[in-house]
């Protein structure tokens, strides 16, 4: 028979064990992991995954801890739905989701039922399309771009868009597209090689404010009329944005949203949303692209938007389309 100091002990040791227990138990339960996949690293997207995970961690107190995860792209960030478990938070354009949902495009091969459980969140920065010209008028308009020497890259979102908008408003014959090895606008533009470029990224974007800071540019600013016949969402660079731009500039952009799925808890997503919402204008001082996002973006969102998204915006009298509920 086991002396008695000795069962005291062990009984001493398996209480102080379970108390150690439950204290870790409660200290995993106390942290919620998300995981954040944007872009890859060195792009704008990936800096904003960084402010995002900051601005969480200060805004929960720690509670809520968001890693980030390097990707190849949008496509990448979709296809992920269908092997994800757990709080994953991703970044599309809403387009992809509609693709996705309804099995066309890149997913025509991969589909998915699990793509029907994307919920929304709230938009980040979109992706905005800057025609940047030499000269120092200030803003202009497409037809200024006559004559000129234009480069518009290829292959990226920029470019395609660019294309699709001077054969749209009948510019193709008026303007000369740039030979795409040119290398960069900025560069090119400095050295007299081109008159225009075109670049699309999120706002104020780090290439044209340091073209803007070396020379005088111009910015094409598009009428009501021409973005409805783009077909685009509307977006506005606010006056002084960039050196020498004293006017508002009208011009287009891709929407780009933050995604979950149904595996996420509506208190989690509940507390990502405010969280986010409440901690914007301080990510706005420190990286002036927040300043850009504004409650009517959440019209942009494919799909619809996680319950615990809906319950933050009707606690804070955010008016939601119906069709997102």
């Amino acid at each position: 028979m086991p002396h008695p100091k000795h069962a005291f002990t062990r009984t001493l040791l398996a209480s102080a064990t379970a108390v150690l227990v439950g204290a870790t138990a409660l200290s995993a339960q106390a942290e919620t992991r998300v995981t954040y996949k944007s872009a890859s690293a060195g792009t704008a997207y990936y800096q904003m995954g960084v402010e995002l995970s900051e601005a969480i961690r200060q805004g929960t107190d720690g509670e809520v801890v968001l890693t980030l995860e390097e990707s190849q792209g949008s496509v990448q960030n979709v296809m992920e739905v269908m092997a994800r478990q757990g709080n994953y938070v991703f970044t599309t354009p809403p387009g992809l989701v509609e693709q996705a949902m309804a099995g066309e495009g890149p997913f025509a091969e991969r589909q998915s039922p699990r793509f029907e459980e994307i919920r929304g969140l709230f938009p980040i920065p979109s992706i905005t399309m800057h025609f940047v010209v030499a000269g120092d008028a200030g803003v202009i308009g497409l037809e200024d771009l006559e004559g000129k020497e234009i480069l518009i890259g290829r292959g990226t979102f920029g470019a395609r868009e660019a294309e699709r908008y001077l054969e749209l408003f009948d510019l193709q014959d008026k303007v000369e597209v740039a030979d795409a090895e040119i290398g960069s606008g900025p560069d090119a533009l400095k050295n007299g090689q081109i008159d225009a470029f075109v670049t699309a990224s999120s706002f104020p974007t780090p290439n044209v404010i340091e073209t803007a800071a070396s020379m005088p540019v111009s910015l094409v600013s598009l009428t009501d009329e021409q973005i409805e016949q783009t077909g685009a969402a509307r977006q506005t660079i606010p006056a002084g944005t960039y050196n020498g731009i004293d006017e508002a500039v009208e011009t287009t952009s891709l929407p780009v949203i933050a995604y979950t799925t149904t595996n996420m808890d509506e208190e989690t997503a509940y507390t990502l949303t405010k969280t986010f919402w409440e901690r914007r204008d301080a990510m706005a001082e420190e990286s002036p692209w927040w300043g850009g996002i504004t409650p009517d973006m959440i019209g942009n969102i494919a799909g619809t938007l996680h319950p615990g998204a809906v319950r933050y915006y009707d606690e804070a009298d955010i008016e939601i389309p119906d069709d997102l509920r």
